[in-house]
Order: C-alpha cells, then structure tokens, then sequence
C-alpha cells in the first residue's frame, strides 16, 4: 500500500475571497477516500512538520527567523501573496514536511507523494507566489547529502516556471531541473533552468503530449535521473484562473500516465506534489490533482 501526505488538517486565516485554493486540500483528500482509500490501495497520513534546520540547507538562516516572528516588510507579505500569520508559516512547514517524508516512500517504496507542495517560487532568502519554503530543493539537496540518490531530476510541469528552484539549484550538477511552463504567464522574469520549455497560450493536449513524448524524454533518457521529483500542476487546464493552457482533464491524465510509465519502465523512484491548480470551476481542480494520485496507483499499484 501507498502512503500519501497531506496538510489538509492544518489551515491558516484568509480573507474572504481570496484567491488562493485552500479548499483543494480538503476537496482532494475526500476525493480519494472515496476511491483509492475505500479500495485499501492508498492510506492517508497528516503531513509532519519541516525542522527549521532542514529547511536551512537551502534557505537563509535570517529569512527563515524574520517570516517565523513577522518582522517583514509589506513588499514582502505583498510578494508572497498570502498576509502573514502565525498559522500560514506553520502550515508552509507542513507542506515542506510531507514533501520530505513522501521522500523516504519514494526512496524506500519507489513512489512517494504529497498532497500538497510543489512551492517552487521560493528562493534562498526570498518568497513569492504562495512559496515560502521550496520543498522541492530542500528534497532534492536532502537525497543527494544522504546519497539516497545521486542524480536528481526535477519535472516540473506547473503552468508557471519553477524560478526559484531553478536558481537554487544551479550550482548543483547532481540536478537536472526542467520547466514546462507559459512563455507569457508569471513569473515574468524567468530564471535559466537545466531546460525550459516554453509554451504558448492556449496549448492544447497534442501539443503538450508532442512535447512530453519528444524533448523531456530526450532530457530524461540523456541525464538518467535514480530520483524523479514530479510537480504535477493542474494549472496547465483550461479555465484556469492563472494558466493560460487548454488541456483537457484527459490529457492531463495522458501526462500523468507518461510520467508514471516512463518511471515503471526505467525503475526510477519518483517523488509526486500537487503543485498550482487554480480552476474557476473548483471541482475540476480538485479532479485534476485526484486523478494523478490514481493514475498512479494504476500504472504503479
């Protein structure tokens, strides 16, 4: 059986209206009670919270001190995107948390996921985005300096570039990191990943499959990754609020299953979070990242 993560039970005060999905967390998780749960193939575990000295290997000992006491600018909280609180950095750690614990499944069991994570706008001393911690490199810099894994590869297949975890992890040939993202959409400024694959709005399920079949196997059969670290975005659907894609929910599902397949046929361990997904219709959000939990469960259960 398959052990998922998940913050769900710990939530943080938001404004009424606000436009960050916490209802996903919750959606996904009753989702998958009723199918992978019931059928006894996945059980669910609350998300542990990230020691602050782990979350140190990759991020400014300062910064992280500053965001735990709020003694932050506004261009800060601004930037972040989401207003500061006590619980909202509690919360960060948990996601961070899980996102380290699904590592040990996947090193361990060959896949390990979060329900949750994927915070790939954070930078070593700087947040953006709904990214205070960058889950993503934290694992990553954590396999290599257990020699758990030797060469990391990260996909990430969110809408938006994974900047920061480009920048922080660059210095690091033990990591290939890949974004298949929007060319116009956020962040703006992009950072130079391993590879960046730039889409234009309104990519449809051929074109997005055309590129997953042609440059990121080439990418991933050239680096021959023993870790996979899997930011499975459905914010690549269409009527996203901040994608500008035009996936369907069965071509998101043929993406998932590439990326499942392409790791049951190379027997490399892969570590799975849900990353962005910000859907007008909030019940196909929550569809999208259910569904690669049991896509998974399909091609790996």
């Amino acid at each position: 059986m398959f052990i998922a993560y998940t913050p769900a039970h710990y939530t943080f005060p938001l404004p009424e209206g606000h436009r960050y999905p916490l209802y996903k967390y919750q959606g996904v998780v009753d989702a998958l009670e009723q199918s992978a749960v019931a059928k006894g193939l996945l059980e669910m575990r609350p998300s542990p919270a990230l020691p602050w000295e782990q979350a140190e290997r990759i991020h400014d000992p300062h910064y992280l001190k500053r965001w735990r006491l709020g003694e932050l600018e506004k261009a800060e909280i601004r930037e972040y995107g989401l207003p500061w609180s006590v619980e909202v950095v509690e919360r960060a750690r948990r996601a961070a948390g899980g996102t380290c614990a699904a590592l040990e499944q996947a090193l361990s069991l060959g896949w390990g996921m979060q329900l949750a994570g994927g915070t790939h706008h954070a930078f070593h001393a700087h947040a953006e985005g709904f990214c205070l911690l960058n889950d993503v490199a934290i694992c990553a810099q954590l396999a290599l300096e257990t020699r758990r894994a030797q060469r990391v590869f990260i996909l990430d297949l969110d809408v938006h570039q994974g900047n920061g975890t480009a920048k922080l992890l660059a210095p690091e040939p033990r990591v290939f990191t890949l974004s298949v993202h929007g060319a116009r959409n956020y962040p703006f400024r992009k950072e130079k990943s391993s590879l960046d694959l730039p889409l234009e709005d309104g990519t449809s399920d051929a074109q997005y499959l055309e590129v997953m079949r042609g440059e990121v196997r080439a990418a991933l059969e050239g680096f021959k990754p023993d870790l996979l670290i899997y930011l499975a975005g459905v914010d690549v659907l269409a009527g996203d609020r901040f994608g500008r894609f035009a996936l369907s929910l069965e071509g998101a599902l043929e993406r998932d299953r590439w990326v499942f397949e392409w790791c049951k046929q190379t027997a490399t361990p892969i570590l799975s979070v849900m990353s962005g997904g910000y859907n007008r219709d909030h019940s196909l959000t929550v569809r999208g990242h259910a569904q690669t939990v049991e896509v998974g469960l399909n091609v790996l259960g």
